[in-house]
């Protein structure tokens, strides 16, 4: 959420950078809003003194006698408390009003974030690896799966609906060796690894910025609590409502959770295989950092993603989003496009996210620091995948086939396939 007194003193640029998003965003409504808060407030303030000048003066009257007098300064109090009701409900709705605007308002892209409209004015940062050539006729792996029988589309829908799948074998056992070999990795590179409700409340979701704005991508319980899109709504409201020591930063966590998602406005988009589905598993990593090295982090952050698709020598390459395509509450962001032989291209596997102080200002997630300022400061906070596991499982099943029909398994993950070194049929 953006700091209403910058908003303010800054009108011109924020609907810059909201214009730069592709968002529709009301200045002169801001304005009108808080013109009308701050003269409720001037308006309940004078009244107070007022009221309390003449609620001073009724003890004299009646002091001297001047019982008549007493009771219309009496009268004039009720009619001042009639007044100050109304000014403060003004200021009430004004407020409101103002706190759902800044609610549903993104960030403001960091100055180093690209201009663009869309996903095609985002500039490429580098790339790692090289694409394989095929000397025989490469296949899918929402085809591939399923003659190996590690991948059950049919029965993924008969269980629950489209978008959803069942993998069986040892593609379950690929699933699980990729979670287990991110987050090893991940901690053996400094990050706690934690184990999240799958669930979350409201709260919680309006703190990471999918409430109220994306409700429509959520799945929702019948008794008010959602599904978790992504454990960095879990991770990151760990500290919701602290005040972390500067010594403690940057605090750097994992975790794998199941996530789930509705999907919402994707129709037609990936339909085939297991790319873009209602459920899926990911290893997130998360991050609170002091302000002036947030953007270090950022770059440390993408290079943990980069480490996991190293290690499975998957190409891939790095891509900085530009204004209209970086997410709600980000100010830059970063993605991980990994090489899917079906699509001849590269496809999102990780996203990596600065969202500057955006994500604790709405969760209250201060941090101190007493040798540099007095009083406590917002910390930044950051996210990125970690890999989204079932991406990466595609991206194995099609990169590394072979003519067979059979899969090798990456030498870094046969230690947690049981020794496993080729995938072939699964009966």
């Amino acid at each position: 959420m953006l700091d209403a007194k910058f908003v303010r003193e800054n009108l011109d640029a924020v609907a810059e950078a909201m214009a730069n998003r592709n968002f529709s965003w009301d200045g002169e409504r801001f304005a009108q809003l808080d013109e009308e808060r701050r003269t409720a407030i001037a308006a309940a303030e004078e009244l107070q003194a007022k009221r309390n000048a003449t609620s001073k003066s009724i003890g004299k009257m009646m002091g001297q006698g001047l019982k008549e007098e007493a009771e219309a300064a009496k009268e004039q109090v009720r009619q001042i408390n009639a007044q100050l009701e109304e000014a403060s409900k003004v200021r009430e709705e004004a407020e409101a009003a103002l706190s759902e605007m800044l609610m549903a308002t993104p960030n403001m892209p960091h100055e180093t974030t690209p201009v663009g409209r869309d996903e095609n004015d985002n500039p490429e940062v580098r790339r790692w690896g090289t694409p394989r050539t095929f000397d025989f006729e490469a296949k899918a792996h929402w085809d591939l799966g399923p003659e190996l029988g590690i991948i059950d589309f049919e029965r993924g829908v008969k269980l629950a609906e489209s978008r959803f799948y069942l993998l069986g074998g040892l593609g379950a056992r690929l699933e699980r060796s990729l979670i287990n070999f991110m987050a090893d990795t991940h901690t053996s590179r400094g990050y706690k690894e934690w184990w999240c409700p799958a669930l979350a409340n409201a709260t919680t979701l309006t703190g990471t910025g999918q409430l109220p704005k994306f409700e429509e991508d959520l799945f929702k319980t019948t008794g008010g609590l959602y599904l978790i899109p992504t454990a960095e709504v879990q991770l990151t409201n760990i500290h919701a409502g602290e005040v972390l020591d500067a010594e403690q930063l940057p605090l750097k966590y994992c975790g794998f959770t199941p996530c789930f998602r509705e999907e919402a406005g994707s129709a037609g988009r990936d339909t085939r295989g297991i790319i873009r589905v209602h459920q899926f598993s990911k290893v997130e990593m998360v991050k609170f950092a002091k302000p002036e090295e947030s953007l270090d982090d950022l770059e440390a952050m993408v290079e943990d993603a980069e480490n996991i698709l190293q290690k499975l020598e998957l190409p891939y390459r790095v891509i900085s989003l530009c204004t209209g395509d970086i997410g709600f509450s980000a100010c830059k962001t970063y993605d991980l496009e990994v090489w899917l032989p079906c699509y001849n291209g590269y496809k999102e596997i990780s996203s990596c996210s600065d969202c500057w102080d955006f994500q604790a200002r709405r969760a209250n997630i201060k941090y101190r620091d007493p040798a540099n300022f007095k009083g406590t400061r917002y910390v930044h906070t950051l996210n990125g995948s970690g890999l989204a596991v079932g991406r990466t499982m595609a991206a194995i099943i099609e990169n590394y086939q072979n003519a067979d029909g059979t899969i090798t398994v990456p030498d870094v993950l046969v230690p947690y396939m049981g020794g496993v070194t080729v995938i072939g049929p699964q009966k």
